[in-house]
């Protein structure tokens, strides 16, 4: 007899989970979640999942509070005689902290890999880890998906002539090169200093951006200040249209102010995690066809290495 599969949802992104499950052609499972009167939370499935291949959702932005209720509803799954428990985390937050950069401080995403473990996750279903040793810090397995190939496909469909690919700093050159490749398009980067956290200061850029059409490439945006200062250079540098795109959309602090007075045309995001508020710049394309597909492969034990492509 075939394992049942349900897929169960935390708070942070509902509009997401629902379309994951929608896509997959189900409902989310029924689950009692809420707070005590001093902040505590209760986590209840209402529905058996004893033998069941459970999915969980939950991004994991701040606050603390969408961690817990991830742990929460994970420990309920296992002590419910669940199957196998997987955490969907499209978001993975404290994915920044994965080093040890300076005396005295945390490795954040380690612990947090050792605390999903600990709560009851057989496997992890994520997308575009800000760091992609994160996943050496399991020892469970965890499929890693790519949003580049939503990205990708939309310019295909849409191409921009003249374009030039540009990577806002070393780290996403590896993502940048993938998508000049896919688009047949030039290469750029932008060799930048950071003085102190989310402060990002332009150095030089390297490539040739004058009188060409631009396409930033990163996996999140916080405050924007490393994505605007870059589209600010670009700018000056001659660089005629310019467009974005990043995977989580954080956009903390001053991010839509800055995004609403930068020389940015269009930023391309998903819905790992939900837009605080509209902009007229910001449009959302969709990863619930990309999870809703992960999620059937795993369930079934086919491969998805397709859905790795970068």
């Amino acid at each position: 007899m075939d394992t049942p599969l349900a897929i169960f949802a935390g708070r942070s992104n509902l509009a997401l989970s629902r379309a994951i499950a929608e896509k997959y052609g189900t409902d989310l499972g029924k689950v009692t979640i809420k707070p005590f009167s001093d902040g505590e939370l209760y986590v209840k499935y209402e529905q058996s999942i004893r033998g069941e291949d459970i999915f969980v959702v939950q991004s994991t932005p701040p606050p603390g509070d969408n961690i817990m209720e991830l742990l929460l509803l994970l420990d309920a799954a296992k002590r419910a005689s669940a199957k196998r428990v997987t955490a969907v985390i499209p978001y993975f937050g404290y994915a920044r902290q994965d080093r040890k950069d300076r005396p005295r401080v945390s490795i954040a995403s380690k612990l947090k890999a050792n605390i999903l473990s600990e709560a009851g996750a057989d496997r992890i279903l994520t997308m575009d880890l800000h760091a992609a040793q994160i996943q050496g810090f399991f020892d469970i397995p965890l499929d890693h998906l790519y949003a580049s190939r939503l990205f990708i496909d939309h310019f295909q469909d849409q191409p921009i002539e003249n374009l030039v690919v540009v990577a806002p700093d070393v780290g996403s050159l590896k993502m940048a090169r993938s998508y000049a490749k896919q688009l047949g398009a030039s290469l750029a980067f932008i060799d930048k200093r950071r003085p102190k956290a989310n402060v990002a200061e332009i150095m030089n850029i390297i490539g040739e951006v004058e009188g060409k059409n631009i396409l930033i490439v990163d996996d999140l945006i916080d405050t924007a200040g490393t994505l605007t200062n870059a589209a600010s250079a670009l700018k000056e540098r001659g660089a005629l249209n310019i467009m974005a795109t990043c995977t989580h959309p954080i956009l903390s602090g001053p991010a839509y102010q800055r995004i609403e007075d930068s020389p940015i045309d269009q930023l391309l995001v998903t819905d790992t995690v939900p837009l605080r508020k509209p902009s007229k710049k910001i449009k959302v394309l969709s990863v619930a066809s990309i999870f809703a597909e992960a999620i059937q492969r795993i369930h079934t034990n086919d491969t998805i290495s397709a859905l790795f492509d970068d």
